[in-house]
This record gives C-alpha cells, structure tokens and sequence, in this order.
C-alpha cells in the first residue's frame, strides 16, 4: 500500500511541476500533426524543434516525414518514453530532457509548440532572443496575441519569425 501511494505521489510530481514552466501532457492527434507539417511545408532533411515533446509522437512523425528533430521533455517519465520510443532513430532524432526555456536552442526551420496561452508572449521574446533567423512556429491550439499567422486551419497556427541567425 505505502509503496502504490509512493509511485502515484511521483507520478503525480511528475505530471504536476511541469504547470509550472509549461503546459500538460495533452497528445496531438495525427491529424494534427499531419496537417501542421504539410502547412509549414517542411523538407525532407530540415530540422524541427519540438517545445515539450511529451511521450514523442510529434518526433517521430518528423522522422517519417523525413525531418531531423530535436524534442525537449521536463517530465521525466515522459521523457524516458519518449527517448525509448525514438531510440532507433537517433540519427535524426535527439530528445533532451530538461527546461526548453533554460536550453539553447539548434539552428533549425521550425518550432512545433502546444503550449498555453499565458506563455505564448514568452515564447515569442525566446524565440527572437535565440536569434535563429528566420524559422517558422507551428502553434497547436494557442495563438500568438501580438502577431498574425500566416497560416490558420482547424487550430493549427503557422508564424513566420524573421531575424538575425547567430552561427552555432
């Protein structure tokens, strides 16, 4: 009994801490995911960063579509998910486990986010003081309140940022 309550407890941590610099484990559906890529109309051999990769099936949707991908996962259970399920793919797949806001970012085409509303005008100054140059963001859901997308359909959000690239 005490060690059931024990591993909920941590499971519970697990899900519960990352409310507070991001948002909560939420899947995209497939048909999201597809829509999202085919929007941003990325190529093969583009990179693809994903803000909050949860259990990696945003990952390896960009493998399949032929994109190299880099996801960042807080949650631990869902990061070690998400490292198992792309492990024959890491070639073209990294999964870092840690805070995106506290990690420097690759150079990359793209950001994938679902993050909430309170955090998209945060994300927003991220992205420009990373200075990737100029990248698209694939919002799901949440739209960015101080710019236009410049692709909209059934609640996927493509921005298009533009800025100085700093060589990595």
């Amino acid at each position: 009994m005490a060690i059931g309550l024990i591993i909920l407890a941590i499971v519970i941590w697990c899900f519960g801490f990352v409310l507070l610099s991001g948002a909560p484990y939420l899947p995209t559906l497939k048909k999201q995911i597809k829509l999202a890529f085919d929007l941003a109309d990325l190529k093969p051999g583009d990179t693809i960063i994903e803000l909050g990769c949860g259990d990696g099936r945003v990952l390896l949707a960009a493998e399949r579509a032929g994109l190299n991908v880099v996801g960042y996962e807080l949650n631990p259970i869902l990061f070690i998910i998400a490292k198992l399920r792309t492990m024959p793919y890491r070639d073209k797949v990294k999964v870092v486990f840690g805070n995106f806001w506290r990690k420097k970012w690759p150079q990359a085409e793209a950001i994938y986010v679902f993050l909430l509303p309170r955090l998209m005008d945060k994300l927003d100054n991220k992205i420009v003081l990373e200075k990737l140059g100029d990248i698209q963001v694939i919002s799901f859901a949440f739209k960015f309140p101080k710019r236009q997308p410049v692709y909209e359909q059934d609640g996927v959000f493509i921005y298009s940022f533009k800025g100085p690239k700093i060589k990595s």
